[in-house]
């Protein structure tokens, strides 16, 4: 029993060593530029000129470049795939860093339990090992996009109504969205316009930013948003107008979800109801009667 583990750990230390020494191989053969993010960021260049070296900077520099390793595994429809995640999921992160941590994870994984693990199950626990480790980051990501998502849906129509306002005051599209931006309290979609705001500064179009961020996120009312707004630039129609009926729909569309959560409710508490009320009921009701009937039971004295 005891040759049989160290010849596994064996095996599995040699198996690493060769993935590394073919991955480093491989490496070698890619440069080691940065990824281009598909969009820009909302940075404080200032800040960051006076923001000190720090050991978490030079720890991010070195995992970036062990993550180069994992170059080959993230091209094609994969990479741009990952790449969009993780722009929504704004985590800072690069495919090849989000297949080391999902490596990181395969490899935790196998040493907690590699002390319970029997011979004989040894490649259904190499198996089910590399798929939790794979999928519980990409779990981990799939709730950060759902609560940022949920985040931008819930901050839209606060937003739209200042920018309503602002434009109807007598300021065009951009001196309001600027406004919005610089007195709105620091959110997910107000970083959103910002980087929307600094595209077109840069010198991309009002319809192609604001069409870029609807792809981005993939949600039908900041579609709505954007197309409205691509729609007013296009016809030449009042840009007040077209905010303030948007702004209209938003609230009630917000109202309609507010009922919708209501209604699903109950049938959310009908499982605890199910599995953890009904039974505590049931044992008190029930218990006395249990117990009073053992005691006395009438079959038996019938029976005498």
């Amino acid at each position: 029993m005891m040759s049989v583990s160290v010849t596994l750990a064996m095996l599995g230390i040699v198996l690493w060593g060769t993935y590394l020494s073919v991955f480093a191989f491989i490496l070698g053969l890619y440069p080691q530029d940065e990824d281009v993010r598909p969009r820009l960021q909302a940075l404080d260049f200032e800040a960051e000129k006076k923001k000190k070296p720090s050991i978490f900077k030079h720890l991010r520099r070195i995992v970036r470049i062990v993550a180069q390793i994992n170059r080959p595994l993230a091209v094609g429809p994969v990479r741009q795939r990952m790449i969009k995640d993780l722009s929504m999921a704004q985590l800072g992160l690069i495919p090849e860093e989000l297949f080391l941590i999902k490596e990181a994870a395969i490899i935790f994984i196998l040493a907690l339990t590699y002390p319970i693990v029997q011979p004989d199950i040894i490649i259904f626990w190499i198996l089910m090992s590399f798929a939790f480790g794979y999928y519980i980051p990409e779990m981990w990501l799939r709730g950060k996009i759902k609560k940022i998502k949920g985040t931008i849906v819930k901050d839209l129509p606060d937003a739209i109504d200042l920018l309503g306002l602002c434009v109807n005051a007598g300021l065009d599209f951009m001196l309001a969205l600027k406004w919005v931006i610089e007195k709105s309290p620091p959110s997910v979609f107000i970083n959103e316009l910002n980087i929307v705001m600094q595209e077109i500064n840069v010198g991309k179009t009002r319809r192609d930013a604001l069409k870029d961020l609807a792809t981005k996120f993939d949600l039908p009312d900041l579609s709505t948003f954007s197309r409205t707004l691509i729609q007013a630039d296009k016809m030449g129609t009042s840009v007040s107008e077209a905010l303030n009926i948007l702004s209209e729909d938003m609230r009630l569309a917000r109202f309609r979800r507010g009922e919708q959560m209501a209604l699903k409710a109950p049938l959310k508490m009908l499982v605890p109801l199910l599995f953890c009320i009904f039974p505590v009921v049931g044992l008190l009701v029930a218990a006395p009667i249990m117990l009073d009937f053992m005691q006395n039971n009438p079959i038996k004295n019938l029976a005498h």
